[in-house]
């Protein structure tokens, strides 16, 4: 199992991007600075990384993942946050796929971070219209093509 650790905190909330702050050694508890970790808040789980920003130490709390977990602000809640031992891959779009093979950009895209890999695929979803769509995906692939 495992490394993990539980404990009480209140979020930092601040619009669409929030953090968990951590107040112990994530080095002693999971062996590195930044480990990838399993966050879980009132039985909502998420992936993501410890981050470390102008000394501070915490966890991002997307807003999509503050309204999933029901974190309210002020409010303390109970965190568990375990080390993320799965490998981390993104489900491509079929329009994702195969503009980065015609554009010869799998390698690139495979050089990507997981992260990077995500907002992308995430944003081709978001799209409303097909025109952004096809936008996002070109841009996936720019990226890609560094």
């Amino acid at each position: 199992m495992p490394p993990a650790i539980t404990f009480t905190v209140t979020p930092h909330l601040d619009g669409d991007m929030s953090a968990i702050p951590i107040a112990f050694d994530q080095r002693a508890v999971f062996g590195k600075a930044r480990p990838p970790v399993v966050v879980t808040i009132n039985g909502y789980s998420y992936r993501s990384t410890i981050a470390i920003m102008r000394g501070e130490t915490f966890v991002p709390l997307r807003r999509s993942h503050r309204e999933a977990a029901g974190v309210v602000s002020g409010q303390a809640c109970e965190v568990t946050l375990a080390l993320d031992t799965a490998p981390r891959t993104v489900d491509l779009p079929d329009d994702l796929s195969a503009a980065l093979d015609a554009a010869g950009a799998r390698t690139g895209w495979d050089a990507l971070s997981f992260t990077a890999q995500r907002e992308h695929v995430e944003a081709i979803a978001a799209a409303k219209r097909p025109e952004t769509r096809d936008k996002r995906i070109a841009a996936a692939v720019a990226a890609s093509s560094r």
